[in-house]
């Protein structure tokens, strides 16, 4: 599955994600039947451990649908490599500055002696051969795009070889480019001034352009745009959102 989702994305597929950030793989396991393409698991801001992971990781097979996304921790071998090993499909790397950041993170993806990844498949053995190439050509890796830095390289980190994909983070690109807060609209031309840049640099070097939304509308309109790899809100804000809701009408038919 995660060689077909792979193959797919690389021919200019397009997929729509869930987004998980806490540690409840049954909550996750339900979400993962709901239709969505992928479902990421986030491990640099969501509530979520190690062992919680392979949890997230287990549910979305059990769901036997979606194939599971990592959003690691940090950009390094370890990282990654557990992700991978665990069954992740696709790893997110945040804080990709300049393009050695980019090829770091791409080597981290890759066995010998294309990368650095020590060979250890754990899960990701069960569904991918023994084969190192055959498993390198199965991950996707998306480069987070969020800094100022970052946007600045963007065309040197973009023509990284191996990599597959820029993905947008918007609440630390809306501070990157000056914004008070992570939705501050006063920065709203520069942000989509930067998406556009985004997008022709993908186009350009025959990536994936990746993005995070906040609700579906919004996903709607990225893909509108030219992403091509969206993911939704999370499990989290929509919990929060959804007793909020239903609380204003049971109060409001007192």
């Amino acid at each position: 599955m995660s060689a077909d989702f792979a193959a797919r994305m690389r021919a200019g597929g397009t997929a729509v994600g869930y987004w998980v950030v806490t540690d409840n793989p049954i909550a996750t396991e339900r979400v993962a039947m709901t239709g969505y393409d992928y479902i990421a698991v986030d491990m640099q801001h969501g509530l979520i451990g190690y062992q919680g992971m392979v949890h997230a990781l287990l549910a979305i097979s059990a769901a036997n649908a979606p194939v599971g996304v990592v959003r690691v921790g940090e950009n390094s071998v370890a990282a990654i490599g557990r992700a991978l090993d665990s069954g992740a499909s696709a790893v997110i790397v945040p804080l990709v500055n300049t393009a050695a950041d980019a090829a770091a993170a791409v080597a981290a993806t890759r066995y010998p002696p294309a990368g650095a990844r020590s060979y250890g498949p754990m899960r990701s053995g069960l569904r991918i051969g023994p084969a190192p190439a055959e498993a390198d050509a199965s991950v996707l890796v998306l480069a987070m795009i969020e800094t100022p830095q970052g946007l600045a390289n963007l065309d040197e980190i973009a023509a990284v070889p191996g990599l597959d994909g820029l993905y947008v983070g918007p609440s630390d690109l809306t501070l990157a480019l000056g914004g008070v807060t992570p939705t501050d609209p006063s920065v709203a031309m520069d942000f989509d001034a930067a998406l556009r840049r985004v997008l022709a640099a993908c186009r350009q070097h025959d990536l994936i352009p990746g993005i995070h939304s906040a609700s579906g509308e919004i996903a709607q309109k990225r893909l509108a745009d030219g992403f091509r790899f969206v993911s939704v809100a999370s499990d989290l804000v929509h919990l929060e959102h959804a007793a909020r809701h239903h609380l204003s009408i049971a109060r409001s038919a007192s």
